[in-house]
């Protein structure tokens, strides 16, 4: 269970779209095991993944869900919804439990607009309504959050949150660190923002 707890991910649901965010720093108990792991997916065009827990088994689950959004498109004609891929990963969570030791955010746009949920190791799943955090860095990622998350946030406005409550969290959280990844999604498309540009406008 220790796998779980070193990292900080984000989802915020906004009026045109989603966010996703993570750091970079992937630790084994004390020791910083890489300053650049990824953590944060695209699944389909238009959902996105942010990983904790054990890199391999968030990888083989990455893999799984990318073939068969593939599948799907080819067998109907139209991508999976957020939802439905939310509850393929329930449901294998859910018939392999404690095998997959992750906890995970999927964050898209579909037919009914901007989404994200959470899902646990045993297959439980949230939708969240406004924001969301899992990992160690969490508890002090929330408090930037709640305080300053609003309704009607753009996606822009979400992206600079998202930023202020994981730059709050690698200063607090050990296991949190050594940069930021960002990706907004909309019905526009899947965007990687330049955190660069973040940093310069801080």
């Amino acid at each position: 269970m220790k796998e779980l707890k070193g990292t900080t991910t984000i989802g915020i649901v906004c009026k045109d779209g989603v966010v996703l965010a993570s750091e970079r720093r992937a630790t084994m108990g004390t020791f910083i095991a890489t300053h650049e792991a990824k953590k944060i997916y695209q699944i389909d065009d238009l959902v996105g993944m942010t990983t904790a827990g054990a890199v391999g088994d968030a990888q083989h689950l990455v893999r799984i869900l990318s073939a068969e959004a593939r599948l799907h498109k080819v067998r109907k004609g139209e991508p999976m919804s957020v939802r439905a891929i939310a509850t393929l990963l329930s449901n294998i969570l859910s018939a392999n439990k404690y095998f997959f030791l992750v906890q995970l955010l999927v964050g898209g746009f579909d037919t009914r607009g901007p989404s994200v949920y959470s899902l646990d190791l045993l297959g439980g799943q949230v939708e969240e309504r406004k924001v969301v955090a899992t990992g160690s860095g969490s508890p002090i990622a929330y408090g930037v959050l709640e305080d300053q998350y609003r309704e009607g946030m753009s996606t822009d406005e979400g992206v600079k949150l998202a930023f202020k409550a994981l730059q709050a969290a690698m200063r607090r959280d050990a296991a949190s660190g050594d940069g930021v990844e960002i990706v907004k999604i909309t019905k526009e498309g899947f965007e990687w923002v330049e955190v660069d540009e973040l940093k310069i406008n801080e």
